[in-house]
């Protein structure tokens, strides 16, 4: 397998502060294969990748079980393109697994979970619509705080590797500030909903959420 790693007819960001997507913390990870998964991973989840040689197997074929590179025969490792097929697609399934997740948070919902999106919904009061990075790496702790409340591995599994190839083309559009102030509202509609148990309400927010990103995207793109 070729050690190169490139991107292949995307543009790449430029925001003057790097954007993170995950905190990694030096008891979080199980392993370097681990490590090296989840920061490849956040790299051409930003459009950042530039990595040069990496020799690190494991962390490469999860990422291409998860359509995030393909490995092409005598020319190397690269990173999946991105279209508006892709995007359509991408929307047909995570509409019905978003909704279906935020349905079963309201009914699964634990205590600690509902003091975790009570907490998140005070951080959505408070942050700078300007922020673009505060408001990303929000939307992605509160789509992660709804997996982690369906009490579904399975579904979870399904849910965070839609949503990473979703995080991918939403950093396309990030830096023309695409429907950020729409995305506050309802979070906080969403949140609001699963802790107050309103499983109907939840999936109704979450699936307009997920079309309006579409809807979204495609005005940009």
């Amino acid at each position: 397998m070729a050690s190169e790693l490139t991107t292949a007819r995307l543009p790449r960001r430029t925001a003057d502060a790097p954007l993170h997507t995950i905190v990694l913390e030096s008891g979080s990870v199980r392993s370097q294969g681990q490590r090296a998964y989840l920061l490849i991973r956040d790299q051409i989840i930003r459009e950042e990748v530039g990595l040069g040689r990496t020799p690190i197997r494991e962390a490469l074929q999860r990422l291409a079980h998860e359509n995030l590179v393909t490995f092409i025969p005598h020319r190397g490792t690269f990173v999946c393109d991105i279209n508006l097929t892709d995007l359509h697609r991408l929307t047909e399934v995570r509409v019905e697994l978003e909704g279906y997740a935020a349905r079963l948070a309201a009914h699964r919902a634990g205590a600690a979970d509902r003091t975790l999106m009570r907490a998140l919904i005070a951080e959505l009061e408070k942050i700078d619509e300007s922020d673009v990075h505060g408001l990303m790496r929000l939307d992605q702790r509160i789509h992660r705080q709804v997996y982690q409340a369906t009490r579904n591995a399975f579904l979870q599994s399904m849910l965070e590797e839609s949503f990473n190839l979703s995080l991918r083309i939403w950093f396309l559009g990030l830096d023309r500030g695409i429907r950020l102030k729409e995305a506050i509202k309802e979070h906080r509609r969403l949140l609001d909903a699963i802790v107050s148990r309103d499983a109907e309400e939840a999936e109704a927010v979450m699936r307009q959420h997920v079309t309006g990103f579409e809807q979204a995207i495609r005005k940009v793109l």
